[in-house]
């Protein structure tokens, strides 16, 4: 019957105070005592669900023993995906145990009170997506970068290091995208097209991943909206 730990900090939660992975470790301890094995994802998001040390912990999980996390949103930030992790523990013979105490047990009230957790987890994500994509909309109206050294596709950045312009030849890449996809290719059709075209991507490679088209497509689609 072993305690098993799994540790969660993504990115934009490291500098916040009491989420990082030490933090949660020393909340689990305090609560459980130590542990038989701990699994840890850095700079991984809740919403992911193919985070190295989650896999690791599930795999790790025997008939009796416990996954433990410090907070219920330290596990997930989606709904489905904690309802998923939750059936994969039970099908193990495991339980899922938050230090914080929340919604631990398998009585009707318990339940309640995870799905209630999951819940906020998941709106919460929601609303840190809204306000970001919200700022960096502002910030781009006014042709400034959008934070840290990322630049947009289809903008360079100016000499004064923070304004932005459009990029000629990265603006008729996306002119193509944006056409394409609104006459319904699917992802993968729009990155073949483009690289049967020659057109590179910011890594200077003609292999484009959907997930990179995405990201572009749907900030357009916020610009427009906006």
């Amino acid at each position: 019957m072993a305690q098993i730990f799994y540790l969660r900090c993504s990115t934009d939660e490291q500098a916040e105070s009491g989420l990082g992975l030490e933090a949660q470790r020393a909340a689990i301890v305090k609560a459980v005592g130590e542990p038989d094995a701990t699994f840890s994802d850095e700079g991984l998001s809740g919403s992911n669900p193919r985070r190295p040390g989650l896999l690791g912990a599930l795999e790790a999980l025997h008939a009796g023993d416990t996954l433990i996390v410090a907070r219920r949103d330290r596990l997930a930030r989606d709904t489905y995906l904690a309802l998923w992790i939750e059936k994969e523990a039970k099908r193990r013979g495991a339980a899922i145990i938050s230090a914080a105490g929340e919604g631990n047990g398998d009585d009707p009230a318990a339940q309640l009170m995870r799905t209630l957790v999951d819940a906020f987890a998941t709106y919460e994500r929601q609303m840190i997506g809204a306000r970001t994509a919200a700022a960096f909309a502002v910030k781009r109206q006014k042709g400034e970068k959008c934070g840290g050294a990322h630049v947009p596709f289809g903008y360079r950045l100016n000499a004064d290091g923070q304004t932005l312009a459009e990029d000629p030849n990265e603006q008729r890449v996306l002119s193509l995208i944006q056409r394409l996809r609104e006459e319904g290719e699917s992802l993968r059709a729009i990155g073949a097209h483009l690289k049967a075209k020659g057109y590179t991507s910011r890594k200077g490679t003609t292999a484009w991943h959907p997930q990179t088209l995405k990201q572009i497509i749907d900030r357009q689609a916020y610009k427009v909206a906006s």
